[in-house]
């Protein structure tokens, strides 16, 4: 088996993940070792993180829904059964939007909202 010289594709491996440390502090980003270890974990974090923003928006869309649908006298569960009830399949990231930047808009959903619970309560006690 020939003998390999790893020179050129070591010195550009290391070179790669130098320029990754870089910013780091103190022997992070100069030493290749310490700098390997500080980007391997810097990597996991940012892995981790791409899953938690996502997470984060979701609460965040649930919140603004929840106000808005508070001042529309509904709690967030009903508001959400309503609009199951009602038919209107829109996203809580769509439904935040509305909340946040057309009030007028959200309180017409409101409104069909509370018809569909209302229409939904009276089937229910003609029922029982």
């Amino acid at each position: 088996m020939p003998r390999v010289k790893r020179g050129n594709k070591r010195k550009e491996y290391r070179k790669k993940i130098l320029k990754r440390a870089s910013g780091y502090f103190l022997t992070k980003s100069k030493l290749y070792q310490a700098a390997e270890e500080a980007v391997e974990r810097g990597l996991k974090f940012a892995y981790r993180g791409r899953r938690e923003k996502k997470r984060q928006f979701r609460s965040l869309w649930i919140v603004r829904i929840g106000a808005a649908a508070k001042l529309n006298g509904l709690s967030y569960s009903q508001f959400v059964h309503g609009l199951k009830l009602a038919g209107i399949d829109l996203d809580r990231k769509v439904l935040a939007d509305i909340a946040v930047h057309d009030a007028a808009g959200f309180t017409a959903l409101s409104e069909q909202v509370k018809s569909a619970l209302q229409k939904e309560h009276d089937q229910r006690s003609s029922a029982a």
